[in-house]
């Protein structure tokens, strides 16, 4: 049997150890041989030292100044114990310091836990007690320390180690952030400026099972009670995916710079810009936060050819005055996930910006991505796309899992491939729930096509039983954003008497818009069978959103299920 050519010595990977197993695994059929994040990463750094990796706001960072970072991270914590067996938590926005933290815990063997930055005290402190890290890395901007105290407050906290944001920016910028106030003092108990963890010698070698040692717990985005869930993901499974990406990308190979604004730790982020554009030997053109002008600057000032985003991007940037102006003739394709793509803002885009949009599909619980349309070819409007190389998918029949769904009727798409989680963190029952063999029960319904192009009708629990019939909320939201004033639109189920549940839609309009909820309601009524019409149509200024930006269903459900009690109660 051939040696894994990624099971030791992750800090030293020469380029060509790493391709030339990958070589000899391509050669016995096996397309995805095991891979270690480390090792993927210090590959690359070793083949392109001088390349940028990472350009932030104009300062660029090369591959050589990134792993110089890791690795003198990793050699740090490995003087403190930390190694195999322990987690590392990351607290962080997309900057540099993420890069070289992610790779650097993970050289030492130890596992990263992603906090996303825009998570607040309670939610922190429930993952710090669930997760239980030895350390959490920071950056001092006030925004985040603020969360960070309040959370030490409300459960044990490991030591903290805290990077300088300054240290990071072009110099002006960095002028600009002293004066701006926004920067936090490093203080408080077990609390460390991060130099003081970087050591000068070579972290030790560590011998790493890409298949079954665990990388990174990723949080998902929710669940129906509105709880996220930890996810545990292998070097293999974020690996596999990476190179899953990569292999359908026809401009591959060619040290393209992609726009990085999707948090890098949520499973898109991480997966299809971070990991993805690392083993592309590729640059991140990296942006702390979503503001739509500073987008379309960055696109134009870094040539940019990609951007991975969700539609409440596109769509904001669709509505930012600065887009006629904008250059953005080097974009070509944009990947939009997280969220349906409707067929009105995907042509709105494209014509306003030049590039394709392409829409894909995937999960934390499957490393990020499943599947995508073609990204130079021709597309199916409304489809997923065609499951990546090396992905399996079925059909489950809804009302027995245990079988397929009838042939050619939707089902629960369960899929199988290299980039399946291991499961849930310390959650056996969950994990028993969605497991069936080899398959991973998504949750969602979906049909296909001969051609094997998927289209995601909705999520199984999202659905409405109103009256003995299955009401899915993403048709009527289909049919919501064809009417020219609605921006955004959601529908859940709510109490009815008669009916058990029935549909509600919240909508934000375009512009200085009067339309009220009742002239919607009678607008889209006339447009839906009978028994699937809405019961009210609500209109907001804005909608709520999880983490990663994307609209957020369960919250509006526990703002009904109160608002419900409430009255009740009078």
């Amino acid at each position: 049997m051939d040696a894994d050519p990624s099971g030791s010595a992750p800090v030293s990977a020469s380029a060509e150890s790493v391709r030339d197993g990958l070589a000899r695994y391509a050669a016995r059929g096996l397309a995805y041989a095991p891979l270690s994040l480390p090792d993927m990463f210090f590959a690359s750094a070793a083949a392109e030292p001088a390349a940028a990796l990472v350009d932030f706001l104009g300062r660029r960072f090369s591959y050589a100044q990134i792993a110089a970072q890791a690795r003198a991270l990793a050699a740090g914590l490995q003087v403190r114990g930390i190694g195999k067996g322990d987690r590392v938590g990351l607290f962080l926005p997309n900057i540099p310091l993420y890069l070289s933290a992610y790779y650097g815990v993970l050289a030492t063997g130890a596992s990263v836990v992603n906090y996303p930055p825009v998570w607040n005290a309670a939610q922190l402190a429930r993952a710090l007690a669930e997760t239980t890290p030895k350390l959490v890395i920071t950056v001092d901007v006030r925004a985040l320390l603020d969360e960070v105290t309040a959370a030490r407050s409300a459960a044990p906290f490991p030591e903290l180690a805290v990077g300088r944001l300054a240290a990071m920016l072009p110099p002006l910028k960095a002028s600009m952030l002293a004066l701006s106030g926004r920067g936090g003092q490093i203080r408080g108990p077990r609390t460390i400026p991060l130099a003081q963890l970087l050591a000068a010698e070579e972290p030790q070698p560590v011998a790493i099972d890409p298949l079954h040692d665990l990388a990174v717990i990723q949080y998902s985005s929710g669940t129906t009670t509105g709880l996220p869930r930890a996810v545990r993901l292998s070097h293999q499974n974020l690996t596999a995916n990476a190179r899953q990406l990569e292999a359908i990308d026809p401009w591959h190979g060619g040290h393209a710079t992609m726009i990085g604004v999707l948090p890098l730790a949520t499973t898109f982020g991480n997966s299809a810009v971070l990991n993805r554009t690392v083993f592309d030997r590729g640059c991140i053109a990296l942006l702390p936060r979503f503001v739509p002008r500073e987008v379309l600057h960055t696109i134009k000032r870094t040539r940019a050819g990609a951007m991975p985003g969700i539609p409440t991007m596109f769509q904001a940037l669709l509505d930012d005055p600065g887009l006629a102006k904008a250059d953005l003739t080097s974009l070509r394709v944009c990947i939009s996930g997280g969220a349906p793509l409707s067929a009105p803002l995907k042509r709105k885009f494209e014509a306003a910006s030049g590039a394709t949009v392409v829409e894909g599909y995937g999960l934390t619980e499957a490393a990020g991505v499943v599947a995508v349309n073609p990204l130079d070819s021709a597309q199916r409007p409304g489809s997923a796309g065609k499951a990546l190389p090396g992905t399996r998918w079925t059909l489950l029949d809804r009302a027995d899992p245990s079988r397929p769904a009838p042939a050619g009727e939707p089902g629960e798409l369960a899929v199988a491939g290299p980039q399946v989680m291991l499961g849930y963190w310390n959650d056996p029952a969950a994990q028993a729930e969605v497991f069936s063999g080899d398959w991973l029960r998504t949750g969602d319904y979906a049909t296909a096509d001969a051609d094997g192009y998927l289209t995601i009708i909705d999520r199984l629990s999202d659905a409405i039983a109103s009256a003995g019939t299955t009401i899915f909320p993403s048709r009527i939201e289909e049919v919501l954003l064809t009417h020219e004033l609605v921006r955004e639109a959601v529908v859940i189920g709510i109490p009815d008497a008669f009916r058990g549940e029935s549909p509600k839609a919240f909508v934000t309009l375009s512009g200085e818009s009067f339309e009220t909820g009742e002239s919607l309601r009678n607008w889209l009524n006339g447009r839906l069978p009978a028994n699937k019409r809405v019961l009210a149509v609500e209109v907001r200024s804005s909608l709520p959103r999880v983490p990663v930006g994307k609209l957020d269903r369960t919250a509006l459900r526990l703002e009904e299920a109160e608002r419900a009690r409430a009255f009740k109660a009078r």
